[in-house]
């Protein structure tokens, strides 16, 4: 039985022919591999100054956030900021406690 996967819907993407960060290099959004300190602070607060002024900033960011996207500035937010938003979202249920006996 062959399963058909749904296809992407174009219109769904359509607000990246808007993006502010479209013809920027992508280096200036995702770190090289070994990136630390000062260094990815001030290409980190570069790229989301970019992003501060992008019309389609809201979709990016909530792009980012339903994939759970792991790696580079997407919407303003770096790979922390997200992590952080994501895991305060998690329902009570998902949190596993453990019972002194």
């Amino acid at each position: 039985m062959n399963v058909v996967q749904p296809r992407p819907i174009a219109s769904d993407w359509d607000w990246q022919e808007s993006a502010a960060c479209r013809e920027l290099p992508s280096e200036m959004f995702f770190h090289p591999e070994g990136e630390r300190g000062p260094r990815r602070r001030n290409r980190e607060n570069a790229a989301k100054a970019v992003c501060a002024t992008c019309p389609v900033l809201t979709a990016c960011r909530e792009q980012a956030l339903r994939l759970a996207e792991p790696y580079g500035i997407w919407g303003g937010l770096s790979e922390d900021d997200r992590l952080t938003i994501i895991d305060n979202r998690k329902p009570l249920s998902a949190v596993s406690f453990s019972t002194a006996s």
